[in-house]
């Protein structure tokens, strides 16, 4: 049974161990060679497994100490974000530490008052202690598996959305953690189980701290994009004031031309306007799909798509859809040909092409929009063709958020060396 106990406790410290590496590892990544990573798992062990105890100054620093080093040798990013790492995972990781032996010890010696001789210790004894220990293993696995799931997206914001200027903040919010646990642990004395209420309040400040900083984050960020949606959509008003003017001009001019091309005047100038006529003709193509905004907004994406050499095709049919307020349709349309348009000029000149169709489908609005991309082996199911996957996949989750604000759902997929975009609205 003991052998039983010990298996169980090395099976739980291992897999503490590779959560604690992953966890670090969605905050900042490791190196990527394999026989790093496998080194840092190993290593690992020695930093997040010290045994801490009250006066302790040594593993106190020790820890401190290793964590740094662990992270500026096994882990890429810049300075700022590994010190940031720091304060973040060393007070949990020592209070956690602390109190898993402490309290497991003092259980031990109060249930089973064992003789002060290991060797005097009984088979008994040796199963209580192991049965113990394996418990508190347990416990401090299912702490960090909670953990793991409270800090890995706000984390993961972090890391994505914070300025140079923004680090800073995070670390004075947070180094009052790393402080008050090294003060809480080293100097109390009396009692150690006046620090179990300082190690709790050190593990959820730090953790408070991760999640006011993320929320902060997110709304920069939210206040960020709201303000360029803003100005996309202003673009777009003044576009539309513009063309409906050029559009009135278009009209009488293309008349006045007719005239003088059609007159007893010389042959250059029936050439002349002739060839006027032929280069106004594009007014002739304005795309018309029952919304005026939309409307400027694929007329702007078709006059950047040939600029580019792109094919561009658009069937869209938005008679009578009018729940989808401007600024959205701005979001829906504009990010997904801006991303579509931005994959196909990586591609050579002939397989440039983007498809856009759009209109109601029974009780849906669907959006499709299919562009030809570059072929990655061995991905699937990837968001996006780009290396920074955040970076492109921004666009696309604001077009995600976007169609859920209407009960809808966006899907994104390649096949084929296609990536194609779908979006489902349902009509209300």
């Amino acid at each position: 049974m003991i052998y039983l106990f010990r298996f169980g406790s090395f099976t739980f410290t291992v897999t503490y161990l590779i959560l604690f590496l992953w966890l670090l590892h969605i905050f900042i990544p490791l190196r990527k060679h394999l026989a790093v990573r496998i080194l840092a798992l190993y290593l690992s062990g020695y930093i997040s497994n010290v045994i801490i105890y009250t006066h302790d100054l040594a593993n106190i620093l020790l820890s401190l100490l290793g964590l740094m080093l662990f992270l500026a040798v096994f882990h890429q990013g810049k300075l700022m974000e590994k010190l940031t790492a720091v304060f973040i995972f060393y007070p949990i990781l020592i209070s956690i530490n602390f109190l898993m032996y402490d309290v497991s010890g003092k259980i031990f010696f109060a249930v089973v008052n064992p003789p002060a001789e290991y060797e005097a210790w009984t088979d008994s004894i040796r199963l209580a202690e192991a049965g113990i220990y394996t418990t508190a293993c347990l416990a401090r696995l299912l702490f960090w598996i909670g953990i793991y799931y409270f800090l890995r997206k706000p984390i993961r914001e972090i890391r994505l959305n914070l300025t140079a200027n923004m680090w800073l903040i995070v670390d004075s919010m947070i180094l009052a953690s790393t402080v008050g646990c090294f003060t809480a642990i080293y100097f109390t004395t009396g009692d150690s189980t006046v620090i179990y209420p300082l190690c709790g309040a050190c593990i959820f400040s730090s953790l408070g701290s991760v999640c006011l900083v993320s929320y902060m984050s997110s709304a920069m960020q939210s206040a960020y994009q709201l303000k360029a949606l803003k100005m996309q959509q202003e673009y777009y008003q003044d576009k539309m004031k513009e063309e409906e003017r050029v559009r009135a001009i278009y009209h009488d001019m293309k008349n006045h031309l007719l005239v003088l091309e059609n007159s007893r005047e010389s042959e250059t100038a029936r050439q002349m306007a002739g060839k006027l006529r032929s280069q106004i003709a594009d007014y002739e193509n304005y795309v018309h799909t029952g919304n005026e905004f939309l409307d400027v907004i694929l007329k702007d994406k078709a006059e950047k798509a040939r600029e580019k050499q792109i094919d561009f095709s658009a069937a869209v049919e938005f008679h009578g859809i009018d729940f989808i307020e401007p600024l959205d349709l701005s979001t829906l349309f504009g990010n997904g040909i801006d991303n579509a348009m931005e994959a196909s000029e990586k591609l050579p000149r002939e397989q440039r092409t983007i498809l856009l169709k759009a209109g109601r489908l029974q009780n849906f609005v669907s959006v499709l929009i299919e562009n030809c991309c570059m072929p990655q082996a061995g991905e699937k199911n990837r968001r996006t063709s780009k290396p920074d996957e955040f970076l492109h996949g921004f666009g696309i989750s604001n077009m995600q958020k976007t169609a859920e604000k209407y009960g809808g759902q966006l899907t994104a997929r390649r096949e084929n060396e296609k990536f194609i975009l779908k979006i489902l609205i349902p009509v209300p």
